[in-house]
């Protein structure tokens, strides 16, 4: 099976979009070449602009608290393991704490670095980062793997507080997600919804279909239509079988 998520609030949106860019930069620090080490840094340029904006921490803040108050309306329920429930709430106030304790724009500390902010600049350019233009990063380079992924590690370190409290809520948010099975006629599918918001919409086809979703959707109706994979330099055009597929709402 192939999953697509389709995050339906700015919200979600964000938080997926970040969570690609950590696994990213997670695989490539953990490499040893000089040129993985180079897209690590590149991909933090790219968590550093997207956890820019003002409101992220606090709305991760008050979303955890949210769920906290949620989770904590459980205790005593027999369905329940009291002990996956505590893990839970102490994961939360945890991560909670941590977020608190970030002071200051998200990305700051990677501002304030000169050196760093010189590389950002010049690597905005097409081909900005060759030695003759950045020296200085060319002898980084050349460092042992060991020094180059320890100092990955310390200009990521904090922002992981952002990491570990959107973890939280997209696994939350994955867990409640409830799944069901269509078929969309000659690659057309159309739900209506009631008014119900949804925050996170998964649809999951057999990889046997030569076809991806296209997903629309306001809070009354849902329309996905399956197109064949734009793979040449052919326009993408309505696939015209019928697809079977899982649906699945989540909603915190």
């Amino acid at each position: 099976m192939i999953s697509y998520e389709f995050p339906l609030n700015e919200r979600i949106r964000t938080m997926l979009r970040l969570e690609d860019l950590f696994a990213r930069f997670s695989h490539f620090s953990d490499k040893a070449e000089a040129h993985d080490h180079h897209a690590a840094l590149m991909v933090l340029f790219e968590i550093m602009e997207v956890a820019s904006r003002a409101d992220l921490k606090s709305d991760l803040i008050q979303e955890l608290e949210r769920q906290k108050h949620s989770l904590e309306a459980l205790r005593n329920n027999p369905q329940i393991a009291e002990d996956a429930l505590d893990a839970v709430l102490g994961e939360i106030e945890d991560v909670s704490a941590k977020l608190l304790e970030m002071v200051g724009r998200i990305g700051q500390h990677l501002r304030e670095n000169d050196w760093l902010m010189s590389i950002k600049q010049r690597t905005s350019i097409p081909g900005g980062a060759c030695e003759f233009d950045l020296p200085s990063y060319f002898y980084w380079q050349r460092q042992p793997v060991q020094t180059r992924h320890q100092a990955l590690l310390g200009w990521m370190a904090p922002m992981l507080p952002l990491k570990d409290g959107f973890d939280i809520v997209l696994r939350l948010l994955r867990d409640s997600g409830k799944t069901m099975n269509y078929t969309a006629r000659q690659g057309m599918f159309q739900q209506m919804s009631g008014g119900k918001v949804v925050q996170l919409i998964k649809v999951s086809l057999d990889e046997q279909y030569a076809c991806v979703p296209e997903l629309s959707a306001n809070k009354y109706a849902i329309n996905i239509r399956f197109i064949h994979p734009v793979l040449t330099l052919d326009k993408p055009r309505q696939f015209d079988g019928d697809v079977n597929f899982q649906l699945t709402y989540c909603n915190l």
